[in-house]
């Protein structure tokens, strides 16, 4: 069994019956710069080569902290479906190839952000940020930042957790080898 697969069967289920306007929410968690565990919420991409895709600053407190330890998480939880996958994995930065695809595809308010901002640095106040973006020429196509990219996960484990009334929930951990993936039942 590919848990993969089951992933985008779960996705799937789950976006065609959300009522949130963003379904591919997930959260993404790194190892800070300081050690620390580091968590936020993104939206997921896609899944490539069997590799899930995320998309954004590289330059980013998260693209930093990745740099520095190239291990991050990411968690789905899906309430209408009650579903939760786990992934694990290793790090590596998008290609330029992709990234200029995913670019393209982001709505013109997003790509100007993505302009204007130098995500998680301070700033003095949210109104220069706000001129800035009201002041950008409507003429001008917004190109992609040389500093937006994106994240590909290698996972090496994902658990599939499907919730139970029981509260006896189904849990499989599927840990990658050499031979593809081994699964292990878990207890609740």
């Amino acid at each position: 069994m590919n848990p993969i697969t089951t992933f985008q069967t779960w996705l799937k289920e789950e976006s065609e019956i959300s009522s949130h306007r963003i379904p591919t929410a997930c959260c993404f968690s790194t190892i800070g710069l300081d050690g620390f565990p580091n968590a936020r919420f993104v939206s997921f991409k896609d899944v490539v080569d069997q590799k899930f895709v995320l998309t954004g600053p590289v330059s980013s407190r998260k693209g930093q902290e990745l740099q520095k330890n190239p291990k991050a998480a990411i968690t789905f939880w899906w309430p209408n479906i009650e579903k939760q996958v786990r992934v694990q994995g290793t790090v590596v930065l998008l290609s330029e190839e992709l990234a200029d695809q995913y670019f393209e595809e982001r709505n013109r308010p997003s790509k100007i952000i993505s302009m204007i901002s130098d995500q998680g640095s301070p700033i003095d106040s949210i109104e220069g940020l706000t001129q800035t973006l009201n002041d950008f020429d409507g003429d001008v196509t917004p190109g992609r930042p040389e500093t937006w990219g994106g994240f590909v996960i290698d996972p090496v484990r994902i658990e599939l957790l499907e919730f139970q009334e029981s509260r006896l929930h189904f849990r499989r951990l599927f840990t990658k080898s050499s031979e593809g993936w081994n699964m292990s039942i878990l207890q609740p």
